[in-house]
C-alpha cells in the first residue's frame, strides 16, 4: 500500500471480516494502536468466548461476530441419538467408492481418536443465542458452505495434514440455515463464507428470503471474500436488496475476475476486509484493498475528511463508510414480488378503499 491516510480519514475505515483471536493472545499495544474498526469473527467453539472478551475490552474498536464456520461443522451433531463413532462414520465415510473403502477405513481409524465428542446443534444455537443477547451490536459469523475443505488430522498443527474426507453439503446447509434463521430472529447481520458452493449458497439465500419474507430484508448479509462470478453477483444484486459483497487481498487476489467483480458491484453494495488473523496486519491489508477499489471504481482517496461534502464529491473511504452504515442499519427495500410484500400491498389497498 503506497497510500497512507490521515487519522481523521483512517478512523472511518471498517475491516468487515477478520480473525484476530485466531492468533492467540493479542498484545494490548496492538489493540491500542488500532485506528480502524474491525469485525472480529468467531468460527469454532473455543473462540466464541475469546471474541466476546475482545469486544468487551475494546467496545469502540471491535464488533463481535459469533458463529460456526463450515470447516468445523463435522464437529456438530444433527442427531443427538447417534454415538460418537456412528456420527463421524456416517458423516465422513459418506463418499467412499468401493475401491477406496479399505483405505478410507484405515484413515478413519487414525483420525477417530483425535476427534472430540460431537456437539449437538441445539447446544450450538443456544450458545449463539446467548452471545447475541449479550452483545446487541453483534453479527452472526463466520458461517457458510465449503465444498473444497478436507478434514485435517489436527487443525492446529503447524504442518497440517489432511484426510480425504469432506463434509456433506447437506450437513453444512442444515447448520448454516439454523444460524441464519437465528440472525433473522434477532435482526442481526451475517458474514457468509462460500467456497465452491455458489449455486447452493444462492439457492439458500432465495429460500430464506421466501421463508422469512419482509423480515429477511431487515438484516444485511455480506458475502465475505466473495468469489462469485460477476454474472452471478449481478443476478444476486438485482434479486436480493440486502446482500453485500466484501473483498480481501489475501483471498481475492487469486481470482482472475476480481477487478471485473468490483466493477460490476453496485457502488452502494461493496465493502472491504482483511480476513487476517494478525490484528497488526488488518489495517495495511484493508488499505491495500481500498487502493484497488479506488483504482477500479475511479473513486479518489481522500486527503482529509469533510463530513459536509455532498455525495458526488465523496472519495473511496467515504463511500465505503456509507456502505458500512447502510449494511449495519439493515432495513432494505423488499422486492415487489415477495409474498409478504404482496400481502402488505393488498392490505394497504383494502384499507385505502374503505376510507
Amino acid at each position: 500500500m503506497t497510500t497512507s491516510l490521515k487519522p481523521d480519514v483512517l478512523r472511518h475505515v471498517v475491516d468487515v471480516h477478520c480473525h484476530p483471536t485466531d492468533a492467540g493472545d493479542i498484545p494490548p499495544e496492538a489493540m491500542e494502536n488500532l485506528q480502524i474498526t474491525i469485525c472480529a469473527m468467531a468460527s469454532m467453539q473455543s473462540d466464541q468466548p475469546r471474541v466476546a472478551a475482545l469486544a468487551e475490552a475494546y467496545p469502540d474498536k471491535v464488533i463481535p461476530c459469533f458463529g460456526y464456520h463450515p470447516w468445523f461443522s463435522h464437529l456438530i451433531s444433527l442427531d443427538n441419538s447417534l454415538p460418537k463413532e456412528e456420527h463421524y462414520r456416517k458423516l465422513l465415510l459418506h463418499d467412499s467408492s468401493p475401491s477406496k473403502v479399505e483405505q478410507y477405513a484405515q484413515i478413519f481409524d487414525q483420525l477417530f481418536p483425535l476427534l472430540p465428542e460431537p456437539i449437538p446443534l441445539s447446544d450450538i444455537i443456544s450458545n449463539l443465542r446467548d452471545n447475541l443477547r449479550n452483545f446487541p451490536d453483534a453479527m452472526v459469523g463466520e458461517v457458510g458452505l465449503d465444498r473444497s475443505f478436507r478434514v485435517p488430522f489436527d487443525y492446529f498443527a503447524e504442518d497440517r495434514k489432511l484426510t480425504p474426507f469432506t463434509i456433506p453439503l447437506e450437513h453444512q446447509l442444515a447448520i448454516l440455515e439454523a444460524q441464519l434463521d437465528l440472525a433473522v430472529e434477532f435482526e442481526r447481520n451475517a458474514s457468509i463464507h462460500s467456497v465452491k458452493a455458489q449455486q447452493a449458497t444462492v439457492e439458500l439465500l432465495h429460500k430464506l428470503a421466501k421463508r422469512h419474507g419482509d423480515s429477511w430484508y431487515r438484516i444485511s448479509v455480506d458475502m465475505h471474500s466473495c468469489g462469485f462470478s460477476p454474472e452471478t453477483w449481478r443476478d444476486i444484486e438485482k434479486a436480493l436488496s440486502n446482500v453485500f459483497l466484501s473483498v480481501s487481498i489475501v483471498i481475492n487476489h487469486k481470482h482472475p475476475n476480481l477487478k471485473r467483480l468490483i466493477a460490476t458491484c453496485a457502488s452502494d453494495r461493496i465493502l472491504v476486509e482483511s480476513d487476517y488473523n494478525d490484528v497488526t496486519r488488518c489495517t495495511p491489508q484493508v488499505l491495500e484493498m481500498i487502493e484497488l477499489v479506488s483504482e477500479v471504481k475511479g473513486w479518489v482517496i481522500e486527503e482529509d475528511w469533510d463530513e459536509n461534502i455532498e455525495e458526488p464529491g465523496w472519495g473511496v473511504v467515504r463511500r465505503l463508510f456509507e456502505n458500512w452504515k447502510g449494511f449495519k442499519k439493515g432495513g432494505h427495500p423488499v422486492p415487489a414480488g415477495s409474498k409478504r410484500s404482496r400481502k402488505k400491498r393488498l392490505l394497504e389497498s383494502s384499507s385505502g378503499s374503505e376510507s
